[in-house]
């Protein structure tokens, strides 16, 4: 997927062009962006910790090094493969169930795909404008209509999983008994079980709109460092249109992809600034750039915070698939 998709981002482009946007760029301005990024982490962290309170108070500071173990494991390995790296760092250090703690961080992304989705479905009379002879963007709203039908069934979902969680575990109990066999049923009862305990945070009305409010804080400030990388080239274009890149782009990173999400993020990003009139060459410099300066410096960061675990990060991950089906 990632091979189709970087062929897509490059085609007809010149690649010394691209090279010679990227070293006159004003390198300078990703000093601000990583400032914005790591302000939008901190932001996570908070998030991570109030969905988290219903099963132990942790102070969000503890957390920090979590998430950025988490989304450095994101970052080298495919499939999100730092979801379950964090869920096992926290059950190590908290005693948290993996289980429990993935119910929260599967939460986390249903409400960053609704916010995306917002982000797209705000822009749409833009996006109408880039449809015309767009290639991949012109399909981006029949994309984001069946995005939005996903995001928002499991939303829904996990919030009546929420309110009536003894409902939602006879049912759940009832599949079990005649569709898992016997010999792991049990097991499959108690994951169940610690899974929905994940979910309290979204009994509160309260909760779930602090929580929606926050995710929309999140990804604001993460276009915020679009607009930031942006500086360091000589092109502009207005917020919304980055509030839609960025959309688009986190869509389109849900899709299978090689370890940080080579392709299925440049891909969309140069295809939109193109069809923004940006010239397509300093629109793949910057969107290579922009890049860069989302996964080292957290990749970094996590793998600092990692080191300082002292464990073996094949065996965590181990670990941490083990744990989604035994008694952890």
């Amino acid at each position: 997927m990632s091979i189709f998709f970087l062929y897509f981002a490059l085609r007809g482009l010149q690649l010394d062009l691209i090279w010679q946007t990227l070293i006159t760029a004003n390198f300078w301005w990703l000093v601000p962006s990583v400032i914005i990024y790591f302000v939008a982490v901190l932001v996570r962290t908070w998030r991570w910790h109030y969905l988290l309170r219903p099963l132990k108070k942790i102070p969000p500071l503890s957390i920090f090094s979590i998430v950025t173990i988490g989304y450095m494991g994101n970052n080298i390995f495919p499939a999100r493969a730092g979801e379950l790296l964090r869920a096992f760092i926290l059950k190590v250090k908290e005693e948290i169930a993996i289980s429990s703690s993935l119910a929260t961080i599967i939460v986390e992304r249903i409400f960053d795909g609704v916010v995306m989705l917002a982000f797209v479905f705000l822009n749409l009379p833009e996006l109408a404008k880039l449809t015309t002879d767009s290639g991949f963007i012109g399909s981006i709203q029949s994309l984001a209509t069946w995005g939005a039908v996903a995001f928002w069934g499991a939303l829904l979902v996990f919030l009546l999983a929420a309110m009536f969680p003894q409902i939602t575990f006879k049912v759940a109990t009832w599949i079990i008994q005649h569709l898992v066999p016997t010999r792991w049923r049990a097991g499959v009862s108690s994951v169940t079980g610690r899974f929905l305990s994940g979910l309290e945070a979204l009994r509160s009305p309260r909760d779930v709109l602090m929580v929606f409010l926050t995710s929309i804080v999140i990804w604001l400030f993460e276009t915020a460092n679009y607009w930031l990388v942006m500086q360091a080239f000589p092109f502009r274009v207005n917020f919304f249109t980055l509030m839609l890149m960025n959309g688009i782009i986190n869509l389109t990173t849900t899709l299978p992809s090689a370890p940080g999400y080579i392709g299925t993020f440049d891909a969309p990003g140069i295809a939109l600034l193109t069809a923004s009139g940006v010239p397509g060459e300093m629109a793949a410099g910057y969107t290579l750039l922009l890049h860069a300066a989302l996964w080292m410096p957290i990749t970094l960061v996590g793998a600092y915070f990692f080191l300082r675990q002292g464990i073996d990060l094949t065996q965590a991950l181990n670990s941490a698939k083990k744990g989604r089906s035994d008694k952890s």
